[in-house]
C-alpha cells in the first residue's frame, strides 16, 4: 500500500471547490497529500476550504484564473514559498458551453478553448519548470469522453478536451526524461448537483445515461478517486501520456440496439 502513500507530497488542484474536482482533491488528501486548491470565486474557495478543515485535512486556497499567465505565475510562485514544492498538479478546471456549432459565437469558442486548453498549458508550464528542476513530478489533465467522441452543442468543448488528450501526450513525451509523469482522466457521466435536475426517470438524457452505460448508473464522484490517486502516486510511476476513462464502460461498447 505504499505505493499509493500520498504522505509528504503537495497537490494543486485548479477548481477544486466542488464537484468532481473536489472529489479528487478529496481522494488526494485521504491518501496523505497537502492540498492547493484554486478557484476564480471567492465564496466557493471558501466553504471548500471550510469542508476540507472539517474533514481534517490540510488545504491552503489560491483565488486566481488559470487563462492569466501573469496571475499564474504569481500565485504559482506563492504556492511554492508556502509550500515548498508541488508535486502533483491536477488540471481541472474548466467550462462549458453548450450551443449547436452554427449558433456559437466565436468569442464563446475561444473562451472555452481559453479555459479548458490554454490553462493546462500555463499551469503545466508554470509548475513543469519546478518539477523539471526537481526531476520529480505528476501532472494529470482531466480530458473528458469527449476526447475520443462528439455530441451535440458541445463543439467547443469537446474541441477543447480533445487537444487536452494530445497536450497530455506531448508533455508526456518531452519531460518523461525528467522522471514526470503526465496522464489525464476522463470522466463519464457523474451524479453531480449540476445533473441533478436530469438524474430523473422519464428524463430523456436519464434513460439514455443508463441504457448507454454498461454499468447501468451515473458515475458516483468518490469513484474518481481512486483513479486520482493512482496516477499522483508511484503506482504509475512507468505510466505515461495515457488516459483513464473512468466511465462504466461507455466507450467499451457501441450500445444496445433499440429492439432489446
Amino acid at each position: 500500500m505504499n505505493l499509493f502513500d500520498l504522505s509528504g507530497k503537495v497537490a494543486v488542484v485548479t477548481g477544486g471547490t466542488h464537484g468532481l474536482g473536489m472529489a479528487m482533491a478529496e481522494g488526494l488528501a485521504s491518501a496523505g497529500a497537502e492540498l492547493a486548491i484554486t478557484s476564480t470565486t471567492p465564496s466557493k474557495l471558501d466553504e471548500a476550504l471550510e469542508y476540507y478543515h472539517s474533514k481534517g485535512y490540510s488545504a491552503t486556497g489560491y483565488l486566481f484564473d488559470v487563462t492569466d499567465e501573469r496571475e499564474a505565475a504569481q500565485k504559482v510562485s506563492l504556492m511554492l514559498a508556502t509550500h515548498g514544492k508541488i508535486d502533483i498538479l491536477v488540471n481541472n478546471a474548466g467550462i462549458i458551453k453548450r450551443v449547436p456549432a452554427l449558433e456559437m459565437d466565436v468569442a464563446d469558442f475561444r473562451k472555452v478553448i481559453d479555459v479548458d486548453l490554454t490553462g493546462p498549458f500555463i499551469m503545466s508550464q508554470l509548475v513543469g519548470k519546478h518539477m523539471i528542476k526537481r526531476q520529480s513530478g505528476k501532472i494529470i489533465n482531466i480530458c473528458s469522453m469527449m476526447s475520443e467522441l462528439g455530441r451535440d452543442n458541445v463543439v467547443a468543448y469537446a474541441s477543447a478536451k480533445g487537444g487536452l488528450k494530445m497536450l497530455t501526450k506531448n508533455l508526456a513525451t518531452e519531460w518523461a526524461k525528467h522522471n514526470i509523469q503526465v496522464n489525464g482522466i476522463g470522466p463519464g457521466y457523474f451524479a453531480t448537483t449540476q445533473t441533478e435536475p436530469i438524474r430523473v426517470d422519464g428524463h430523456p438524457f436519464n434513460d439514455f445515461i443508463i441504457s448507454r452505460t454498461p454499468e447501468g448508473r451515473w458515475g458516483n464522484p468518490e469513484d474518481l478517486a481512486g483513479t486520482a490517486i493512482f496516477l499522483a502516486s508511484d503506482a504509475s510511476k512507468f505510466i505515461n501520456g495515457h488516459i483513464i476513462y473512468v466511465d462504466g464502460g461507455i466507450l467499451a461498447t457501441i450500445g444496445k440496439p433499440a429492439n432489446e
